[in-house]
């Protein structure tokens, strides 16, 4: 083509406003977020949504300002409307990226905020729960609507939707029995998110299997059991069947020993060897520890013995210590005082 009927081409103006306004956008973008990131520094989740942004925001500026010259072009232009519909595309799905990336760069400026590898992590805790579940929440939500959007640019895929909800009511019903489990799970995110029956590093008992909450995602929560194990449940498991949770208000917790000895046994040297095991166990907290004798049969006594930890894992260790420092000094100190079946000479022994 001679380059003096180039002015004249019809695609001239627009090829010619488009390639003003891409390096536009592109300034526009490196400023502007090279401001936002200067404004929103003393702001850590701010800060981190507008560092993960950036990526998609590369693309959406420019999409953006291209849309506004294509919707500007003359509607006569050979192509134009491919290429708008072409564009739009593009920035939706450009825009929906962006989304995404806000949500979890707000998100991990929350979490970054509130850390859970403390002691007393019952806040930061709960902050987690809330944040993961309502990010996946949100992002799910931000993706179908963004699939929402391109497919409705399209004509045809409007009609073809109008028709089989219109004429299929059987596939209508067997889609909406098939959705039935994704929007039960997403309703279950929201109550666990706002409730918080179970928060992530929750220890619970759950089937029968002691763990801790390892993961909770927009369909299923991992559990962490004691030995390694993954245990998944739903998320609405936790809405509508009943479970143990041990640190709801507090990691902290009161483990118990039981053990059964011979009435002959005495209970001070035994209260004097519960002190010093405890004392010394670097796993209890310093709140309390306790002997009681809670029941008896007619051949011997049950004990039980309490002490306190910091976190459930410290209590079942405290529980072991105690459970076979106590079993060693009575072997060692008075084995003849453990439990035994007494037979008298003579006599039947008792059934």
């Amino acid at each position: 083509m001679n380059l003096q009927m180039l002015p004249s081409h019809p695609w001239f103006g627009t090829w010619l406003g488009a390639l003003v306004v891409v390096p536009l956008a592109l300034a526009v973008y490196r400023l502007g977020g090279l401001l936002l990131l200067r404004v929103t520094r003393s702001t850590p989740a701010l800060h981190a949504m507008v560092g993960k942004s950036r990526s998609a925001a590369r693309w959406a500026l420019p999409l953006m300002a291209l849309q506004a010259v294509w919707q500007a072009a003359p509607d006569d232009l050979r192509f134009i409307a491919s290429v708008r519909h072409l564009n739009g595309l593009l920035l939706i799905a450009a825009a929906t990226w962006l989304a995404v990336r806000a949500i979890s760069g707000f998100t991990q400026g929350v979490l970054a905020q509130h850390p859970a590898d403390v002691e007393d992590n019952l806040n930061a805790r709960r902050i987690h729960t809330q944040a993961n579940v309502l990010s996946r929440t949100a992002m799910t939500m931000v993706l179908v609507a963004g699939a929402s959007l391109m497919l409705m640019t399209f004509p045809g895929a409007r009609q073809v939707g109008a028709s089989l909800l219109a004429s299929a009511g059987v596939i209508g019903i067997v889609a909406g029995l098939a959705a039935k489990p994704v929007f039960s799970n997403l309703i279950a995110g929201l109550q666990i998110a706002l409730a918080q029956p179970i928060r992530i590093d929750d220890v619970l008992v759950v089937e029968g299997e002691w763990g801790r909450v390892e993961e909770i995602t927009g369909t299923f929560v991992v559990l962490k059991l004691w030995d390694e194990r993954r245990l998944i449940l739903p998320l609405t498991y936790f809405i509508e069947k009943p479970f143990q949770s041990w640190t709801r208000h507090s990691a902290q917790l009161l483990g118990s020993v039981f053990i059964y000895v011979d009435y002959g046994m005495p209970l001070a040297p035994l209260r004097t060897e519960l002190e010093r095991i405890v004392r010394a166990a670097p796993e209890w907290d310093g709140r309390t520890f306790v002997l009681q004798v809670t029941d008896t049969t007619e051949r011997s006594m049950q004990l039980r013995l309490l002490a306190t930890a910091a976190t459930a894992p410290l209590a079942f260790d405290l529980r072991c210590r105690i459970r076979e420092g106590m079993i060693d000094f009575m072997q060692r100190e008075h084995p003849t005082h453990l439990p035994r079946l007494r037979i008298d000479a003579g006599q039947e022994p008792t059934p």
